[in-house]
């Protein structure tokens, strides 16, 4: 047997409790350990004490909490300093596990009650367990029928997920009541927060634009749909499951360790009282949550201690797809979706009456293969190799309908959207100066006068009472957030249009340029064309977004929550005049 240094195994068990993952562990906000950090981007600045490094950002624990900033958006002395602690802390690591070995999850002689559920689903579902956590592995892919009846959709396409290793999902065995309960309503707006008995993650009922998922026709007959990265997962509880686990056994887990039960309670007597997470304590069970049919249809929060990072429980499984990921397709409904052989897969919608396909298949050297057949039978073929797979991390911001926590990991490349032109009584956002996938005037841009586009509406649906306007744009790369130009909020319900430089209709929010609130023209770098989304939200009532130091696109989507009647969105493009030839 080999001999272990006694000091080195001490190390080893300080590293271990302080976080061994390019992370110094605790959080001391001493003066000593403090330090300026700025978003050359954003124009941020954070003072806080470096926490850790990952999928491109350094984490800095600052008095209100843990913030991320994308390294190529340091100063670069500031970047060197974060990338010199991370390699000094994976050195060390790296040197302390080789010599008594990195730990892994490894099972115990007794099985886990919790794994039960999972085990109706084996061999596709596998588990295994340790002292703390019980991790569940799976494809991602369901069995039961996937995407049919989807009417809202943002053109993404379910693709088997690597949710294995040091990627599978983690459940905790014995979960600590939190001494502050956190609400689905205010919090994890990206990533799952339960994981459903068949190995599929189930993500909040509520999207990041405040709409009900389940309401507006995101889902699929089973409650799911694809994010951004082509994972499938739920929004919903799957209560279809309840045949394959049996009457007793629990259809799912929340990520803080409690069991999620179906419509009733185990030997099918009805479901007393539940709290605002959908959960209760009963003798038998001990705390435990339900299932209902009306929001918030699983746990609507969280009873138990998770930790939130980034606006979702933290660690969790990353999702990624080979493909880039696209805009919303207003007015499509999926009508088919199979799989003829393993590895293949076929997608039917229709729009305006066409129905168009999608075959897509996987190929021997790992990449994808994709067919866009449209209504006449033209094929567009696209082959999408493997992209090497980041490290552990949640799915990412924005999934289907164009603002849902679909899964993360996909390259944000300012690909072009497919433009469906509007039908007569639509409710419709335009523009005076540009159409609906046209090329924005340079006199809109940083390039001309920097003016703000004059836009207009109409056919609002019954019972709006106030409008918002926001202008964003999804820059390429994994980590980097939305770039948003123009918030424009609680706009009078008898206002049907905005004027260029109109600066008195409604409230402003800041943009993430310059922090002001005022619009800030589009001034992407790099070559090619960029295109930016404006959306139009109808609304029930007037908004009161939480802000200290101006309303962020992010606030309004949170005080938007459940009062969104309806959405138009207007894309246009623009292509640095500088970069071109």
């Amino acid at each position: 047997m080999r001999r272990i240094n006694p000091l080195l195994l001490l190390l080893v068990c300080c590293v271990l409790g302080r976080g061994a993952q390019a992370h110094p562990g605790g959080h001391d906000l001493s003066p000593a350990t403090q330090r300026s950090w700025h978003n050359q981007a954003t124009g941020r600045s954070v003072t806080g004490a470096f926490s850790h490094v990952r999928q491109g950002s350094v984490y800095v624990q600052s008095a209100t909490g843990l913030q991320a900033i994308p390294l190529a958006q340091l100063a670069p002395d500031e970047k060197r300093y974060a990338e010199g602690i991370a390699a000094r802390i994976q050195q060390l690591n790296a040197s302390l596990f080789a010599e008594v070995g990195e730990p892994r999850p490894q099972s115990t002689s007794a099985k886990p009650v919790a794994a039960a559920a999972f085990d109706a689903f084996a061999p596709k579902v596998k588990t295994r367990w340790d002292e703390r956590y019980l991790y569940v592995e799976s494809d991602g892919i369901p069995s039961h029928p996937m995407m049919v009846g989807i009417t809202s959709w943002q053109q993404q396409v379910p693709m088997p997920q690597s949710y294995t290793g040091n990627n599978a999902w983690r459940v905790p065995l014995r979960p600590v009541p939190a001494a502050n309960p956190l609400s689905a309503k205010t919090h994890f707006f990206r990533g799952a927060i339960a994981l459903a008995a068949n190995g599929i993650p189930i993500f909040n009922a509520l999207n990041n634009r405040g709409a009900d998922s389940f309401l507006i026709g995101e889902l699929d007959e089973f409650g799911g749909h694809c994010g951004r990265a082509d994972d499938y997962h739920y929004h919903i509880a799957p209560v279809s499951l309840q045949k394959t686990v049996g009457p007793d056994k629990p259809i799912g887990y929340a990520l803080d360790g409690y069991p999620l039960y179906g419509l009733l309670e185990p030997g099918g007597k009805p479901v007393g009282k539940l709290d605002s997470f959908n959960g209760h304590e009963t003798s038998g069970l001990g705390y435990h949550y339900h299932a209902t049919k009306t929001y918030p249809y699983l746990n609507g929060g969280f009873h138990g201690e998770v930790t939130e990072i980034d606006g979702q429980v933290d660690p969790q499984p990353r999702a990624q797809s080979v493909r880039p990921d696209t805009p919303p397709l207003p007015g499509a409904k999926i009508t088919a979706f199979s799989q003829p052989k393993p590895g293949s897969y076929a997608l039917t919608y229709v729009i305006q009456g066409l129905t168009c396909k999608i075959n897509y298949r996987l190929e021997t050297d790992g990449s994808y293969t994709f067919d866009y057949i449209n209504p006449e039978g033209k094929v567009v073929t696209i082959n999408y190799p493997t992209r090497p797979r980041g490290g552990q991390g949640g799915s990412g911001g924005r999934g289907q309908g164009g603002g849902q926590r679909g899964g993360g990991g996909g390259r944000r490349d300012s690909a072009a959207p497919t433009i469906v032109p509007a039908k007569p009584g639509d409710f419709q956002l335009t523009s005076p100066v540009v159409v609906n996938g046209g090329s924005l005037p340079v006199d809109y841009t940083c390039d001309g006068a920097s003016a703000s586009p004059p836009v207009a509406w109409k056919n609002a649906p019954a019972g709006t009472k106030a409008f918002a306007v926001v202008m964003h744009h999804y820059p390429p790369g994994e980590t980097e957030e939305p770039h948003v130009y123009w918030v424009v909020y609680n706009i009078p319900v008898a206002t049907k249009a905005i004027p260029q430089n109109d600066t008195v209709i409604g409230a402003r929010g800041v943009n993430t340029v310059n922090r002001r609130a005022q619009y800030t023209p589009p001034c992407s770098q790099g070559p090619g064309k960029k295109w930016y989304i404006l959306t139009l939200y109808a609304l029930s009532e007037e908004v009161k977004p939480e802000a200290t130091r101006g309303v962020t696109r992010e606030a309004l989507l949170t005080a938007m929550k459940g009062k969104i009647l309806a959405t138009s969105v207007l894309n246009v493009s623009y292509e640095r005049q500088s970069q071109n030839p």
